[in-house]
């Protein structure tokens, strides 16, 4: 295990650094860059000297006056900076934010706990939705029960969740005048007000990952209750509890946290609308902020993040399976 666990450890450092690559380039492939924004700004003011000037200085300003991958090597740290020094993400170093008197691990240090909270809000209502209605499906199979149950999952994966997320704004503040609280409250301040202002949202965002986790649950759980020594359980007289908790959800969750896994990227993106639709300070509002304005160090950085988080959900998934299932060892 202590093996598998530093060759697994290892593999971050390539896989970070590939993804690091992949992140700085695509966001250079975003149409119109951080000058172009402040040109665009300058145009709206009715600023009328030298465009040209004005587009080189700042150019020269930001590092946007060098070739791509002189960008990308002083960004690592690899390469030195247009003032001599050495310094990147490597060193721990992300860089400052274009249009903010602030570095990018200070914003990341104060967005990211809105972020975290709602992802694993989100989680968390995803199975205690999943979970139940996955094992009562399966247990109650072909009644109008597991019909329900197969309908609200189905419902669950075809919706959007920016639809729904629009519609509990929308129609609540027409038909009562109500509306989610969007006034951000740290937890450690008010941890009533701060749960009111995040349920909404994480009930939103829990639903779109629930209902293929419904369908994995069900359709393991069938199939480890058709197994021999599922039979064998129910022939010796164990209680219903006994056979489902102990010997069928247990071999039947295997496939379903893989998918929980599988899900952090789709967690990503719909915390990212989420706290778009819900005005949440959070890392996801930071992500488009920066793209508004083309702020490579904020948008680079925080991606990268979200890389290095998933990478290590998955190691602890991995690890998870040892637990679950004793026939499995890591060597």
């Amino acid at each position: 295990m202590r093996v598998y666990i530093i060759r697994r450890l290892l593999l971050v450092i390539p896989t970070i650094f590939l993804v690091s690559l992949i992140v700085f380039l695509m966001i250079r492939l975003i149409p119109g860059d951080a000058v172009d924004a402040v040109v665009a700004r300058m145009r709206e003011v009715g600023f009328s000297g030298d465009f040209a000037a004005g587009r080189a200085h700042f150019e020269q300003l930001l590092g946007l006056d060098v070739p791509v991958f002189t960008q990308y090597g002083r960004w690592i740290g690899v390469l030195h900076g247009a003032d001599g020094s050495l310094s990147g993400i490597f060193q721990g170093d992300f860089g400052s934010s274009f249009w903010k008197p602030n570095t990018v691990i200070e914003l990341i240090a104060e967005r990211w706990p809105a972020t975290v909270e709602l992802g694993l809000l989100g989680i968390i209502i995803a199975q205690l939705i999943a979970l139940p209605i996955g094992i009562y499906s399966a247990l109650r199979q072909d009644t109008r029960g597991d019909y329900i149950a197969r309908s609200f999952a189905i419902f669950c994966i075809a919706v959007p969740g920016f639809w729904i997320a629009t519609m509990v704004i929308v129609f609540p503040s027409i038909w009562w005048g109500y509306m989610p609280p969007i006034m951000h409250v740290p937890f450690t301040e008010d941890p009533l007000r701060n749960l009111r202002m995040f349920i909404v949202p994480s009930i939103v965002l829990g639903m779109g990952l629930a209902g293929a986790t419904m369908r994995m649950t069900r359709s393991m759980m069938l199939e480890v209750l058709r197994q021999d020594y599922i039979r064998t359980a129910w022939a010796k007289g164990l209680r219903e509890r006994v056979v489902i908790l102990r010997h069928t959800l247990k071999n039947a969750l295997i496939p379903v946290i893989t998918m929980v896994g599988l899900q952090m990227p789709i967690i990503i993106g719909g915390v990212v609308i989420i706290e778009e639709i819900f005005v949440l300070h959070g890392m996801g509002r930071l992500i488009v902020d920066a793209i508004r304005w083309r702020d490579y160090p904020v948008l680079s950085g925080t991606v990268l993040i979200f890389g290095f988080a998933i990478v290590l959900i998955n190691l602890m998934v991995d690890l998870t399976y040892g637990y679950l299932d004793p026939r499995i060892r890591y060597k």
